[in-house]
């Protein structure tokens, strides 16, 4: 789970780790929350590079293209007046219920 938005580095060291599991082999989401759900608004990840990790843009691709699935809290993106044509390809405006299920058969989980 992610709730730090582009003003913050640790969404940056969220995706960089988040890339790393998916290199170890695991199968990877990432549920966007609060301030995270900018990250994945069309040309929202550009405007974070935190050196010398990759900039977020790259990461989230990286992420994706590898199989990575990425979540949005519903109301998140509502209250930022975002509709599923406002985000990146690929992303999935969702409720907590799929990453639960996630959790319920024994997945792991992270918070940035």
């Amino acid at each position: 789970m992610m709730t730090k938005g582009i003003d913050s580095e640790l969404s940056s060291v969220g995706f960089t780790i988040a890339n790393g599991a998916i290199t170890s082999g695991m199968q990877v989401s990432a549920f966007l929350v609060s301030a995270a759900v900018d990250l994945v608004r069309r040309g929202g990840q550009t405007m974070t590079h935190v050196p010398p990790l990759s900039p977020l843009g790259e990461l989230i691709k990286d992420f994706m293209s590898r199989g990575g699935t990425v979540w949005v809290c519903p109301p998140c993106a509502q209250t930022r007046g975002y509709e599923a044509s406002d985000l990146i390809d690929g992303v999935i405006v969702t409720g907590a219920s799929v990453m639960f299920a996630s959790i319920k058969e024994g997945a792991a989980t992270l918070s940035f």
